[in-house]
């Protein structure tokens, strides 16, 4: 197989501009940012849902740099392997991603964050960089199924938005 091959048909959340991305941005350190918390807390009660996360999606590892809502150990550790991430589902298509119902849904129902801790409906707009690399997912998540609208998306993609331009702030300083 080719470099260029290789390249097509790598996983994008391993990709190399990635990593790259995350260290310029300083998303792999561990730091409390009060402005990414007051936005997540702010996204879970307007989507009346009890969890809402800015997710960093790192290559083998899901970080929240923020979060809302979590219990036991998913607030304890602050993140989940990639493995089980929702979040990297936009990571990989550059769109939003979002599970009405999980325990139907074909990809998430025997992902244990839906059979042990109870997710039931996510919904996350891809979190892009000014250098257009998308680092993860702004997100809300439920323990009940539930829609989304239109609008829905292109609020968590304003919240999205927000969340970048704090993020690229932060590493300019």
């Amino acid at each position: 197989m080719s470099k260029v091959e290789q390249r097509k048909t790598q996983d994008p959340v391993k990709s190399f501009s990635r990593v790259e991305e995350i260290a310029r941005l300083r998303l792999h350190e561990d730091h409390v940012d009060q402005i990414l918390n007051d936005f997540v807390a702010q996204a879970s009660a307007e989507f009346d849902l009890p969890i809402s996360l800015v997710s960093i999606v790192l290559d083998d590892v899901q970080k929240f740099s923020a979060s809302h809502g979590l219990g036991g150990w998913l607030a304890e550790t602050q993140g989940t392997p990639v493995e089980w991430s929702f979040c990297a589902n936009s990571v990989r298509t550059g769109k939003p991603y979002v599970v009405e119902n999980a325990d139907i849904d074909g990809l998430q129902k025997s992902n244990p964050l839906v059979t042990i801790d109870n997710v039931k409906c996510y919904a996350g707009a891809p979190l892009i960089s000014k250098n257009g690399v998308i680092m993860g997912n702004f997100c809300v998540i439920g323990d009940k199924a539930r829609s989304f609208s239109a609008h829905d998306i292109e609020r968590l993609r304003y919240y999205a938005h927000l969340t970048m331009d704090r993020i690229e702030q932060r590493a300019a300083n």
